[in-house]
């Protein structure tokens, strides 16, 4: 007999972590069926002339757009913009991972799971969305707040994985975009949106904490100016991206009809005076 520890089995490796793979043809019907579900909805998605233009980002480096998060929409809005105006990238998503349990059909449409408020989920995340940014083409959408916030709430407060993201991906750029829902002249409301500045993670030596300090000051700022435009109730300041359905709808608009034939003008169901 000897004294040797009895013999343990080694311990298991995490495989290493990847992209999503995403179903493009899948991906083609749900991007069909989205932008249908959002112009029954909204009257119109518009993006703010006066933001920064993302075509003005470089090709060949992986972005990071980060969102403040009002509403249920966020998600669907954040897709129709995504195939609008950066068309050449992949676009991926965290999502919670029990979420993505129960409809695994987003695992193929570029999401991938995070297990929420744990050390271990955070470490996940910070992986696999290297893993992803490892791709040029690459792009990840987040809402870092980490709750339902109204736009106006100050300050904008950013959960810690952005800027440790920002810390550890020094070729990725971080785009702010504000987004919100206001009724202006119409029976369904308006999807607004506007890029901010990006921030390049290359041009600065910062620790996460101040990433995330940084960040949410760049997203305050975007949203500030998102919330003037949106006051003005002026559609000439955005840019029109989709339309949904305009007019009250039902008896109303039937009495419209009818009075504009009385006069012998053109029925028009939208009642916004400066409409494009």
């Amino acid at each position: 007999m000897t004294d040797d520890p009895p013999h343990e089995p080694p311990e298991r490796k995490r495989p290493a972590a990847r992209a999503p793979e995403i179903a493009p043809a899948l991906l083609g019907w749900f991007r069909r069926y989205a932008d249908r579900y959002l112009a029954r909805h909204f009257h119109a998605i518009r993006l703010a002339r006066a933001g920064f233009d993302p075509a003005e980002l470089p090709a060949d480096r992986p972005l990071v757009v980060y969102l403040n998060h009002p509403a249920w929409w966020d998600p669907l809005l954040g897709l129709a913009l995504a195939f609008e105006r950066l068309p050449g990238r992949r676009h991926f998503a965290p999502i919670d991972a029990t979420a993505l349990a129960r409809y695994r059909l987003l695992g193929r449409l570029g999401f991938f799971p995070v297990e929420l408020g744990t050390r271990r989920g955070a470490a996940g995340f910070l992986a696999t969305a290297r893993a992803i940014l490892d791709h040029p083409d690459a792009a990840i959408w987040m809402t870092p707040g980490g709750r339902f916030a109204d736009p106006r709430e100050r300050p904008v407060e950013l959960q810690s994985g952005l800027g440790h993201l920002a810390a550890k991906v020094p070729a990725a750029i971080f785009l702010p975009l504000a987004v919100e829902y206001p009724f202006w002249e119409e029976r369904t409301p308006e999807a607004l949106a506007r890029f901010g500045k990006p921030l390049d993670a290359s041009e600065a030596r910062l620790g996460p904490g101040e990433w995330t300090v940084l960040l949410a000051e760049r997203l305050a700022a975007t949203q500030d100016a998102l919330a003037i435009e949106a006051i003005s109730r002026d559609p000439a300041r955005f840019e029109t991206v989709a339309r949904g359905k305009a007019g009250a709808g039902g008896a109303y608009d039937a009495w419209r009809r009818l009075t504009a034939r009385v006069r012998g003008e053109k029925s028009d169901s939208r009642r916004g005076r400066n409409e494009e």
